[in-house]
């Protein structure tokens, strides 16, 4: 059995940080939160941590600095921002100073859940916590893989494709907001790249014909849900 991933998480709102670190628990995520930046440098000193997620706005050490801090110590280690701005200063901040991923609040935890699954993925750090495999009719998904199989053929995605239908599969027989989708794979739901989500829907249309009880439908100024 492969270890758990680890995870750092600080947040000076409580009631919110518990609520992250029961969710992220519940995902079979080992999730240690500390409620501002100083303790939170003091408990990544004593531990081996996977991921950090910091809030931004924290108080005796912000997210920044603690990331700054951090990324002394080690220069790999993905790092996830939360705050309550929206302003691109900030957002550059986070970037600049080697953030992998930036979210601001109010987000849902499904989300934040799958731009953990990515990052992880990217950096090869993904243990077992996430579902990688979904059955849709006779054909077989692996998301790790990148493959859609079934008994005669076995069809690589692209990353795109993977991510897009593992999104849908995550969310099967419910509605998958296109906003939602834009912003998690493709980090902004610009026109552009709208456009570009309704050709990677097309693709796994394709895909996925041949097998009568699945269906990828539109709902009309919402999303796409795919029918299991």
């Amino acid at each position: 059995m492969e270890k758990k991933i680890r995870v750092i998480l600080a947040e000076d709102d409580e009631n919110l940080g518990l609520l992250l670190r029961e969710y992220l628990i519940a995902k079979s995520y080992d999730t240690d939160l500390y409620p501002d930046g100083e303790v939170a440098y003091k408990g990544f000193q004593k531990n081996q941590y996977d991921l950090c997620i910091f809030d931004v706005m924290m108080p005796k050490k912000d997210g920044f600095t603690l990331a700054k801090d951090i990324r002394m110590l080690n220069s790999d280690i993905p790092i996830i921002f939360l705050t309550a701005k929206s302003m691109k200063e900030d957002v550059f901040e986070g970037f600049k100073i080697g953030a992998d991923d930036y979210m601001t609040k109010p987000f849902s935890m499904e989300e934040l859940l799958f731009r953990i699954e990515a990052i992880l993925r990217r950096s090869g750090g993904e243990g077992d916590n996430a579902q990688s495999v979904f059955k849709l009719g006779r054909f077989i998904f692996d998301a790790r893989k990148q493959t859609l199989s079934d008994a005669n053929e076995n069809t690589k995605l692209t990353t795109k494709e993977s991510d897009l239908l593992k999104l849908l599969c995550v969310n099967a027989n419910k509605i998958l907001e296109r906003n939602f989708a834009l912003k998690t794979i493709w980090v902004d739901d610009n026109y552009f790249n709208a456009r570009s989500m309704d050709v990677y829907i097309t693709k796994l249309r394709k895909h996925l014909k041949s097998e009568e009880g699945i269906e990828i439908i539109n709902v009309h100024g919402k999303g796409y849900k795919l029918i299991i």
